[in-house]
């Protein structure tokens, strides 16, 4: 450890306590890499603070000493957006948690950054309201980490992304400022809408230490339905159908390819598929309305009447809340991916109608270039999501990298993004040219200079 990192520290430890400051074996296994688990790293120290105050006192010493600083949140992600050198300084909102006020009059929740997804879900619960954000990792994934990503997940096509459930927010600037809009207020047209800056950001401008949540209505009547139908087509004009009859009440439409339905079935306590018959595509469907009295049963004929329009081959409506569980971990097996395969994820948006024209082709030409490997497709097409997870284990002497080039440049002619929903981090950045024209990067990196002279923030990330 150089002798300026090592001042750097000890500076840390003056300013901040030395309960606050972590080195060597003291740094545990999980702030050293993602779910990617890709090159996992001890950072020199990991910082974990208790109060805005805090992070913002850090930030100032960090940025006096041209010292990079790497924010950390759930370490769920799937970018590698979070992982740290062993010279740069991790700092953990593991420590900033929790839900500090429910406005009932505003429909707001104030809660700090480190608390996790299903906490604030819970209180938002216990407080008659809905928080609308949901995904996968929800009891490890923190609120923080939600918005620097601009989380996605299952209810997108309902709710809209991490964005959507913003009011107001507060950050620290690298050199400790702290930036504070902790706004209620739905209408608020004051110049630049500037929490809009750091989410999405990647912890590249800031690290956000607090937030306003919008909350909504409970959905008072949940229902969930497994269906198969002939192929993507179908599926779209299926949505589409459900759209025009319930509206907004469609909480959820993810598809999924044979490839991936069988894993997720293989996972299930029985092993055994659903259905009957193997088909050549399944839609995974979530009802949510007001209505408490709503017993399922203008759903259940809604896929009746489809089925006999042969717009479905089959379905299985849900009668339980357990027998809707059991759909859902079907689909929610991505969570067994990093154990069972060495998972090459991508996480990329195509125009709709586009989406299934993709995966044929993507499969042909993963076929022809690699013919042994095992590829699995899914996604929420509502919002124009697709999700494809190589095995690593299937191309054997084949890096993540050359997987990567291969099918990103797949993406290139639909005029597709890189990212959906999972950022950039650090090993997409060289594919965002992809997505990005040179002035819109040219214009997200003036803004990075503007914020963080110093490039202490995050760097390597994102730009």
């Amino acid at each position: 450890m150089s002798a300026p990192l090592q001042a750097t520290i000890a500076a840390l430890r003056e300013a901040l306590g030395d309960d606050r400051v972590r080195v060597g074996d003291e740094i545990g296994e999980r702030s050293m890499t993602d779910w990617t688990r890709h090159a996992p790293a001890r950072a020199a120290a990991l910082l974990v603070p208790r109060s805005t105050q805090e992070v913002s006192r850090a930030l100032a010493i960090c940025h006096e000493a041209h010292q990079p600083v790497v924010p950390q949140g759930g370490m769920t992600g799937l970018a590698g957006g979070a992982i740290a050198s062993a010279t740069d300084i991790a700092l953990s909102l593991e420590k900033l948690a929790g839900i500090e006020e429910i406005d009932t009059a505003s429909a707001t929740m104030t809660v700090l950054a480190g608390t996790t997804l299903q906490a604030a879900q819970e209180a938002a619960e216990a407080a008659g309201f809905e928080l609308a954000l949901d995904l996968g990792a929800r009891g490890s994934c923190q609120i923080g980490g939600n918005l620097a990503t601009n989380a996605g997940g299952n209810r997108v096509i309902q709710s809209g992304t991490a964005r959507e459930q913003v009011l107001g927010i507060e950050a620290v600037l690298a050199n400790g400022a702290v930036l504070s809009s902790m706004n209620k207020m739905i209408k608020n047209n004051t110049g630049y809408d500037l929490k809009q800056l750091f989410i999405g950001s990647e912890g590249t401008l800031g690290v956000i230490t607090r937030a306003v949540l919008r909350l909504h209505p409970p959905r008072a009547s949940r229902h969930t339905a497994l269906v198969a139908v002939d192929g993507y087509d179908a599926a779209v004009a299926l949505l589409r159908k459900l759209s025009a009859r319930f509206g907004n009440d469609i909480g959820a439409f993810e598809i999924m390819w044979p490839d991936f339905f069988d894993f997720g079935v293989s996972l299930t306590p029985s092993a055994r598929s659903p259905f009957e018959a193997e088909h050549p595509l399944y839609a995974l469907i979530e009802h949510a309305g007001f209505d408490a009295s709503d017993t399922g049963e203008r759903f259940a004929t809604f896929l009746a009447d489809a089925f006999d329009a042969n717009a479905v081959r089959d379905a299985i409506v849900a009668q339980s809340v357990s027998d809707a569980r059991a759909l859902w971990r079907i689909r929610e097996c991505t969570a067994e991916f990093p154990a069972r395969l060495d998972p090459v994820n991508f996480d990329v948006s195509l125009p709709i109608g586009s989406i299934g024209r993709f995966v044929d082709e993507c499969r042909a030409a993963l076929d022809a270039r690699w013919p042994s490997n095992r590829t699995y497709y899914f996604g929420h097409i509502g919002d124009s999501n697709l999700h494809v997870t190589v095995d690593g284990h299937s191309v054997p002497r084949v890096s993540h990298h050359d997987v990567y080039a291969f099918v990103y440049d797949l993406i290139v002619p639909y005029h597709g993004s890189v990212s959906a929903e999972h950022g950039i981090g650090l090993l997409k950045r060289e594919f965002l040219p992809l997505s990005r024209s040179p002035e819109e990067i040219a214009a997200m990196t003036a803004i990075k200079r503007a914020l963080d002279p110093h490039g202490i923030l995050n760097p390597g990330k994102l730009i």
